[in-house]
């Protein structure tokens, strides 16, 4: 699977996580939305995104790295890097 190929499907993954997370369309899921600004997440809805994204990923956001994702974008890439590494062992 190429890089291309791996970010579109965690792309596709984590939109469907947020959209079913924060109650709304996947069309309003967008890379550049912020989960709190534009999707209307509170602080227990982006806890709850975190640990369904480890769930589905089989990895761990440590919480400094939790903190600072804010959009579908910081997500989809910090994932990346973790599945790398992770598959990488």
């Amino acid at each position: 699977m190429s890089s291309q190929d791996l970010q579109e499907k965690i792309f596709q993954k984590v939109r469907c996580i947020v959209a079913q997370q924060l109650g709304v369309t996947e069309d309003q899921v967008t890379l550049e939305a912020n989960f709190a600004n534009d999707l209307g997440a509170d602080s227990l809805d982006t806890v709850e995104l975190v640990m369904a994204i480890e769930e589905e990923f089989s990895i761990t956001i440590p919480d400094e790295y939790a903190e600072q994702i804010a959009t579908l974008n910081q997500a989809v890439q910090f994932i990346r890097e973790a599945v790398a590494v992770k598959e990488a062992k």
